[in-house]
């Protein structure tokens, strides 16, 4: 890049500046959330992810320094060419659980069976109890209460895909997630075991550098006997 065009001093401060308002509003967004899918943290964190993002583009143009934010799938994701004011928007949510107590599960389904006095005895299989589960009970709920259940969190996306008209009734329901255009897609969060797995290689990496004096069995390299 050349020095005509390298971004001022004066812009780096303000982008850094911009950094800390954002910071205080995600922080203050997640102090007063509303439930797990709260729409003002994700708009406060989408606010964050971009202000870090331009300081850090900023930071690099004008000192060659970077930071150590990272926007998750930020690479992977296509760039946006949706309606700039889009009149409909559709939420498209997987969530992957594994059974692990099934004896915990049939229980729920029972319970469920005998509170709304049916004799199907859908609660005696597996995939009968989970047709009774998410039936009884909101998805949100369920996500909420897994444990209960006798389930466990697997991977998880939650996307926000924008339109300039909405849905006719009845128009996606045999083919639902067929027609999403990834290049429509506002926002999109991830949850993934994987993510944890980088973060404590990053941990462990971290520690290796600030702990040079341990050796690979732990021990401490011995004095210089000279200083």
């Amino acid at each position: 890049m050349s020095d005509a065009a390298q971004p001022t001093a004066a812009e780096v401060r303000a982008a850094a500046e911009a950094v800390k308002t954002a910071l205080d509003r995600h922080l203050a967004a997640v102090e007063r959330r509303s439930g797990e899918d709260d729409p003002a943290v994700y708009e406060a964190f989408n606010q964050l992810a971009a202000a870090a993002e331009t300081y850090d583009e900023l930071l690099y143009d004008r000192y060659d320094e970077v930071t150590p934010f990272e926007i998750p799938g930020a690479e992977d994701t296509p760039p946006y060419t949706g309606p700039e004011e889009p009149a409909a928007l559709s939420v498209l949510i997987r969530r992957d659980y594994a059974v692990v107590e099934p004896q915990r599960l049939r229980a729920h389904a029972q319970r469920i069976e005998a509170a709304d006095d049916e004799t199907s005895e859908a609660s005696g299989t597996v995939h009968g109890a989970l047709g009774l589960l998410f039936g009884e009970f909101e998805p949100d709920e369920i996500a909420s209460r897994h444990k209960e259940f006798g389930l466990e969190e697997g991977d998880s996306t939650l996307w926000v895909t924008a339109s300039d008209d909405p849905a006719e009734p009845g128009e996606w329901l045999e083919a639902p997630f067929e027609q999403v255009d990834p290049q429509q897609v506002v926002c999109r969060f991830d949850v993934s075991a994987v993510f944890d797995d980088e973060d404590l290689d990053d941990e462990e990496d971290l520690e290796d550098e600030l702990d040079p004096s341990l050796d690979e069995d732990g021990d401490l390299d011995p004095l210089d006997a000279d200083r």
